[in-house]
């Protein structure tokens, strides 16, 4: 009898209130129409979350700021390291420390096997000869140089390696030819070669249109530069080898006199000057022109540079550019820099150069170590050159007058080494990717190997990927969306809103909630390299599964979208992270984790029903973030590149290629290593984490091979079959659905949610 009473208690009661809500509705309406004039006018939507956000204002220069303030505190801790250096031994014992750091930093160097040089040519000109060399840096890699002899040597005479920056042409650009000359007309035997990437050694060379298929010379160093890092090593290996076996080639001639060796070079070259002086004793004087002086104060300034002068985590064991000059001391060292340059820091070179001289005032050098600046842009002025000559022939006991004579300057193609222009097409032989496929090889092998035993491959496998990647659990309580605007769209609401990470970044969320009366919601966590409004649009990606009830969070982490790096070149974040242990994944895979822990704090999510849908390259920290930590449920990979081993087996790939506006013939591309960790084959690939996820739920839709484009049947399969085989072990072998492209993005979410 009660509850009838109530039924029909509740039922005119129920009518009311919706009598009540049109009366409401409709008086809105009216409402609105009332003093039209100075109601608002329809606004276009902004959904730049930092819109007039004081604090925030430059969010393109955030991941660059975060990576240069922990490399500053990286490198200061080695700054009060060595600052406490007073003795002698101390000193040694610094330097051989260095020394073993770098072995671990650079690789193993090959063993010395017969050089096997031939001249090619000889020009003779009054005074001197110019001889075309190539000769075999280990069997198959040859190196292309030309050596320049001066006439009427008395006994032997001093030899110079002159290492050329970053100049297409190498040492044929005429500048360089200058030098060279200089140096032979005032008795010294000079020889320079083409680095990797430049001259005669292009790595990439395109026969169609007779130039790296690449671009120039520092893309391509970025590019081989890739693979080395891949397999946890620096390409600089290289650079440095060519040039150890140069000398070696110097001290077999019988007119060079082996206790008086040079080096030099200017830009990158004096990058590889570095190098090699600090870890080829039989260099006595060495003199690095505005070379890569890559510390703190250029981080903050100039950013860092191409792949040949980053060394893989140097910062993070401690190593700085100093350290290269210390390990010189006590031997005669001109340090060179210039006071416009576009490149490189004078106030990190000057800071530099005060902490040798304590080195080589404790060693006895105190006179060795010398200091020029220039007031000039990134170039080898008069005043520069000048200084060249006379250190060399200081050094050298040499006598005569240092000033620079007029230069027989040659045509580029005289001064070719081989008769097509090419060592590749002239006798072929291997280039780094050849090198290094052997080593990644190798390493593919040991991760086939240890997925042997599932389980306690997958453990190590999360372990390793963490410390790789440079993965930072987040671990703020206090994390929070914080509202700067939102708008109201048919049917659901698009929020702007920032999740501050301490007071060194923000993360942009796009949040996009349902207008219905429903409790909890399923939520999504939306990436896309094109940035989080590329499918925010009105009748977009994102508002197809909003209707479909889900919440979705379009995010941009660090370095894409809204907070995309405008500061400098797209692969100073990568290098930079490099430097200090992380990566650009690793850095991504916290922030994605951060978003899904304030979603699940979110008073309409549901905090088990929250996935991740990735599209293209950020795939792989959605991949590290999934692996890592447990707060997303299922995932939608889009896109997703197969496989870090696909890259390093193919000598091309596209995979963080952007085109460059207005880059042409010479420069197409930038090259970026934002999708890379470094040294991730040594542990683990992609398909190992993709396993970690087991038993979750995953698509795998529309897979890539190393070019972004559709990988085939084969390369899915073979990317797959360990990810398939860890599914299976766990009785949920229909929690991994690997389909090609072309299902919807609600579809297979829908699957992915499904229970």
């Amino acid at each position: 009898m009660r509850q009838i009473i109530n039924k029909r208690i509740c039922i005119p009661i129920v009518l009311l209130c919706l009598m009540f809500n049109a009366f409401i509705l409709n008086s809105q309406v009216e409402t609105s129409e009332i003093n039209a004039a100075v109601n608002l006018k329809p606004e276009e939507e902004n959904l730049d979350v930092f819109q007039q956000w004081v604090k925030w204002n430059n969010p393109g220069d955030m991941l660059l700021d975060l990576l240069a303030k922990e490399a500053g505190i990286l490198y200061d801790k080695r700054s009060l390291e060595v600052a406490k250096i007073r003795t002698e031994s101390e000193w040694k014992n610094r330097q051989a420390v260095v020394k073993e750091k770098l072995s671990q930093i650079i690789g193993p160097f090959p063993e010395k096997t017969p050089l096997n040089p031939r001249v090619t040519g000889v020009i003779k000109k009054e005074g001197f000869r110019i001889e075309k060399i190539i000769f075999e840096s280990f069997p198959g890699s040859y190196v292309s140089g030309c050596l320049y002899v001066p006439e009427k040597i008395k006994g032997k005479a001093p030899a110079i390696l002159n290492v050329i920056g970053h100049n297409q042409e190498s040492f044929r650009n005429e500048l360089y030819q200058v030098i060279n000359y200089n140096l032979a007309r005032k008795g010294m035997i000079v020889f320079a070669i083409d680095p990797p990437g430049q001259g005669e050694h292009v790595q990439n060379y395109d026969t169609t249109v007779k130039f790296s298929s690449v671009g120039y010379s520092v893309v391509e160093h970025n590019y081989f530069g890739n693979y080395a890092f891949l397999s946890g090593y620096s390409c600089a290996n290289y650079f440095i080898w060519d040039g150890i076996r140069a000398i070696d080639y110097l001290v077999s001639r019988k007119d060079v006199d082996p206790d008086r060796i040079g080096v030099t070079g200017w830009s990158g070259g004096g990058t590889v000057t570095n190098f090699v002086a600090a870890l080829d004793d039989r260099v006595k004087v060495s003199i690095p022109c505005s070379w890569a002086n890559a510390n703190k104060r250029l981080l903050e300034t100039k950013a860092a540079s191409d792949a040949e002068p980053t060394l893989y985590h140097s910062f993070k064991l401690g190593i700085g550019v100093e350290d290269l000059v210390e390990l010189r001391a006590p031997k005669p060292t001109l340090l060179v820099f210039v006071s416009r340059d576009e490149y490189l820091s004078l106030q990190g070179a000057r800071e530099m150069y005060s902490e040798a001289k304590n080195a080589f005032a404790v060693l006895n050098g105190s006179d060795n170590l010398g200091f020029l600046e220039e007031d000039s842009r990134h170039w080898l002025t008069p005043k520069i050159r000048l200084a060249i000559y006379s250190f060399f022939m200081k050094h050298f006991n040499m006598k005569g007058d240092p000033s620079e004579i007029e230069a027989e300057v040659f045509p580029r193609e005289q001064l070719n080494v081989t008769p097509t222009g090419q060592i590749v097409t002239y006798l072929g032989g291997e280039m780094i990717f050849d090198v290094n496929k052997r080593i990644a090889e190798k390493q593919i092998a040991a991760i086939e190997n240890s997925r042997g035993n599932n389980h306690d491959h997958l453990s190590l496998v999360r372990t390793k990927a963490m410390q790789l990647s440079g993965y930072e659990d987040p671990s703020d309580p206090g994390n929070e969306f914080i509202i700067n605007g939102r708008y109201q769209r048919e049917g659901y609401t698009v929020g702007k809103y920032a999740i501050e990470v301490g007071s060194d970044y923000a993360i942009p969320v796009l949040l996009f909630v349902p207008d219905d009366n429903k409790v909890k919601h399923p939520a999504i966590i939306y990436l896309n390299p094109k940035g989080k409004v590329a499918d925010a649009k009105p009748g977009g990606e994102i508002e197809k599964l909003v209707k479909k009830g889900y919440i979705v969070a379009a995010v941009d982490p660090l370095g894409t979208g809204e907070v995309k790096n405008s500061a400098a070149r797209e692969h100073t974040e990568s290098y930079t992270a490099l430097l200090i242990g992380k990566s650009i994944p690793g850095i991504r895979a916290s922030d994605i984790v951060r978003v899904a822990d304030v979603l699940s704090r979110h008073e309409k999510v549901d905090p088990q029903k929250i996935g991740a849908v990735g599209i293209d390259d950020l795939c792989i920290p959605l991949i590290h973030a999934a692996s890592f930590n447990n707060l997303l449920s299922s995932l939608v990979l889009i896109g997703s590149p197969g496989s870090y081993r696909s890259i390093a087996m193919n000598r091309d790939y596209r995979i963080g290629f952007t085109t460059r506006e207005g880059g042409g013939y010479w420069h197409p591309y930038e090259v970026d290593f934002n999708w890379g960790v470094p040294g991730a084959l040594t542990a683990y690939d992609l398909p190992d984490l993709i396993a970690c996820i087991a038993p979750r739920k995953i698509v795998l839709s529309g897979m890539k091979n190393q070019m972004m484009e559709p990988a085939d049947e084969k390369l899915v399969k073979i990317e797959t079959v360990f990810p398939r085989s860890v599914y299976s072990s766990k009785n949920v072998s229909g929690n991994l659905k690997i389909v090609p492209d072309g299902e919807s993005v609600g579809a297979l979410i829908d699957w992915a949610f499904k229970e």
